[in-house]
């Protein structure tokens, strides 16, 4: 099935946590209660939410992302050399405050039996357990610019930020083989730090921190994450995700692809791509002209997971239509733009209101291109 992924209709992989793991997440804080009581809560809403996503039609099945606070730092702390720590910082999202969590590499950054492995799996059983064989298994983590790309409170590597790409990379490589061993066949790598790119201000504001040209910055996380992908599987599809933030119904930034246009369409190696495309915010169809390569899928957000509305179908159609003048029609594919709950406190709407619009998403993609398989 993986060489037909990502599918016509798709989803990015977060889904609002329920009330039940909200409780136990809350309860496990204050210490009523231990892991295991928590894993057991979660475990019994995971098998909820993968029973509903079939019965909706999905076909690429995710675990919500339940058992994290975080769609980023959870991931990246697992990882050997890095440590979550309290900050006191200013949100970035436009109206809305997140928590002060954040991470610093403490140590040599390197990939050893991560957690998450044990999500995977258990989310792999699952789907094989109440699945008809059709549905896949797909798992998101950050990408490797979320962290090679850092280096504020950063002590080991003391300002080296060659070495730690180089052991970004490598610990990369060796999840992406951890989560392929594990039967993973459908990873989605999430990459925020694009919207270094989308305006003027933001441009000039990465080249100050990076003392570089933005072209050379660009072509720094295009080789990020080509050399972390370089190895994988033959039958190991991996995508990439892009947004402007997701928090609370809320966003970081505004701006089009323009200026990643060659790069995210051209030279990346991954199968697929996931771009936001909800509102005017991303900018217009333009940039997808630099598209080159017809065994890549570019996924159009173009379903809003920030508000309940549905979108009209019929301008749906057109969007994709329009789309289609500089991407063969057989080389896109439609879901949310993001995930409905990238944090633990989810978006601004309602769990009838998310799945209305993962529904929405199936009927119009149906419409388009025909049976969702």
């Amino acid at each position: 099935m993986a060489n037909k992924l990502p599918l016509k209709a798709d989803h990015v992989g977060s889904f609002l946590r329920t009330e039940p793991i909200k409780e136990a997440r809350k309860a496990f804080a204050n210490g009523e209660i231990d892991q295991a009581a928590l894993k057991a809560v979660e475990d019994k809403e995971i098998t909820k939410l993968v029973q509903k996503e079939i019965e909706v039609g999905l076909k690429a099945i995710t675990d919500g992302e339940f058992r994290r606070s975080w769609w980023h730092l959870d991931f990246l702390a697992g990882l050997e050399g890095v440590e979550f720590f309290e900050t006191e910082y200013v949100s970035n999202f436009k109206g809305a405050k997140t928590k002060n969590n954040a991470i610093k590499v403490a140590g040599k950054v390197d990939f050893n039996q991560h957690y998450m492995l044990e999500h995977f799996t258990f989310l792999k059983e699952t789907v094989e357990q109440y699945g008809d064989g059709t549905q896949v298994a797909k798992f998101s983590i950050p990408s490797p610019n979320m962290l090679a790309t850092r280096m504020q409170g950063d002590e080991y590597y003391n300002g080296d930020k060659e070495a730690l790409f180089n052991d970004t990379v490598v610990a990369y490589q060796k999840a992406i083989q951890a989560f392929y061993d594990a039967g993973c066949r459908y990873l989605q790598l999430d990459d925020t730090s694009w919207i270094d790119f989308v305006s003027e201000d933001r441009i000039k504001a990465v080249e100050e921190r990076e003392g570089k040209k933005v072209d050379e910055i660009i072509e720094t996380r295009v080789r990020c994450l080509n050399e972390a992908i370089a190895n994988k599987p033959e039958d190991m599809l991996i995508t990439m995700h892009i947004c402007r933030g997701n928090f609370r119904s809320t966003y970081i930034a505004s701006g089009g692809y323009d200026q990643i246009s060659d790069a995210i369409f051209d030279e990346l190696n991954v199968d697929g791509l996931f771009l936001e495309y909800d509102d005017s915010r991303s900018g217009d169809f333009e940039p997808l002209k630099s598209f080159g390569r017809n065994n890549k899928i570019v996924v159009l957000g173009l379903i809003t997971s920030k508000f309940p509305e549905l979108e009209d179908p019929e301008n749906i159609k057109a969007r994709i239509k329009e789309a289609s003048q500089f991407i063969p029609l057989e080389n896109l594919a439609l879901s949310p733009q993001c995930g409905f709950s990238s944090t633990e406190e989810g978006n601004v709407l309602t769990e009838e209101d998310q799945w209305n619009k993962i529904k929405h998403v199936i009927t119009i993609a149906e419409s388009v291109w025909g049976a969702n398989e």
